[in-house]
């Protein structure tokens, strides 16, 4: 895989290149990346829709899938699942809503980490909660949950559940094994219900493990994970992910909640999520690798510019850049005057920074570096 292509995506009306198109504007904000699939990804499809038959399928029969996705948390994570654990959802999205639903009653409290995923910090709106946010710090020279607000925001009566995401999104922090047991104590203390929103978890720059929440022995019975090969092998458009709730009434009771408003998942997303887990580690590696020199690349240049700074994350690619030092009123504007469009930092919380998809050829981020100098591309 030469993961330095540069497809043209310009007929395919991806959502991230529709947002700039006819102007000169590099994109640089979902979270999809610039990589094609795996070939074994891309055979497997081809070999299901030459199939011709796509009528209603059941998740649950699809027992080649729900075995790769076992296989994969014993290998990736060595932590060992039961198939009837898995509960399968068309998106994270909808699951964490979904979940809300499940173990939220009228006027209770969502509590949600700061700066975060847009759709979790309206997850609690939507569904007419309330919703406190719990700030990042910086320790060490590494950014992570501020503790003491959470133990606080906890300790409200009409908080009843945490949705959390690990690695974070767009701070790029992987939780280690104290702050999981902090969390775990905290959540555990206070009734408090974790809903781990973990889909860049297969995504891992750093030489740190990745600590799956519904693992841990103590919220293993009153939490979420939720996971999907969609980030990771670049299918989100399949629109196939998974929760893994080893608690059996509360796993009732989400797929109550979901009961006729949440789809079944597609049938080519089964394929390919089935094909990634089984026969793509190599690529997996090969595209670890180029990320990791993507964003060493990227911070090191970022951190040139007067007025901007970033912290290399240990996750994702994704690049939370800190831009207060430019004192402009919109920092999104600013950006996009210079050609580069990534996501705005209000939308996650924070309207003095904005988020870099470094998924992509290095090419690109050379192009974005040049143009959020002033120099000519």
């Amino acid at each position: 895989m030469n993961f330095s292509d540069k497809p043209d995506r310009r007929w395919s009306k991806a959502h991230k290149w529709e947002k700039y198109k006819g102007t000169d504007i590099l994109p640089m904000w979902i979270a999809d990346t610039e990589f094609r699939c795996a070939e074994p990804i891309l055979s497997a499809l081809h070999q299901r829709i030459d199939d011709g038959l796509f009528g209603y399928t059941s998740p649950a029969h699809d027992t080649d899938a729900c075995e790769a996705v076992v296989a994969w948390c014993q290998r990736q994570y060595n932590w060992k699942i039961d198939p009837s654990w898995l509960v399968w959802t068309p998106g994270v999205v909808p699951a964490f809503n979904v979940a809300i639903k499940a173990y939220c009653q009228a006027g209770d409290t969502v509590i949600v980490q700061t700066p975060n995923y847009p759709p979790i910090l309206a997850a609690a709106g939507i569904n007419h909660l309330n919703r406190t946010c719990i700030g990042s710090i910086k320790v060490a020279g590494r950014w992570t949950l501020d503790f003491s607000a959470l133990e606080a925001a906890a300790a409200d009566p009409k908080a009843s559940l945490f949705i959390m995401c690990n690695p974070m999104n767009p701070l790029g922090t992987v939780l280690n094994q104290a702050e999981l047991d902090t969390i775990a104590a905290i959540c555990t203390k206070h009734g408090v219900m974790l809903c781990s929103d973990e889909i860049h978890c297969d995504l891992i720059l750093d030489d740190v493990p990745h600590l799956p929440a519904s693992a841990h022995p103590e919220l293993a019975e009153h939490s979420v994970t939720l996971m999907a090969a969609s980030k990771t092998f670049n299918i989100a458009g399949l629109g196939t992910s998974f929760a893994i709730i080893p608690n059996a009434k509360l796993r009732a009771a989400f797929n109550h909640a979901a009961r006729g408003i949440m789809p079944s998942v597609t049938v080519t997303g089964l394929t390919a999520t089935n094909a990634a887990f089984r026969h793509c580690d190599e690529w997996h590696q090969q595209q670890v690798a180029y990320l990791t020199e993507n964003r060493d690349y990227l911070v090191t240049e970022i951190n040139k510019i007067d007025g901007l700074k970033a912290i290399a994350p240990a996750a994702t690619f994704l690049l939370w850049v800190d831009a207060s030092g430019l004192q402009v009123t919109d920092t999104q504007a600013w950006c996009e005057a210079k050609g580069v469009g990534p996501s705005a930092g209000k939308d996650f919380g924070d309207k003095d920074c904005f988020r870099l998809n470094f998924g992509c050829s290095r090419d690109y981020l050379v192009e974005a570096i040049k143009k959020l100098q002033g120099r000519d591309v």
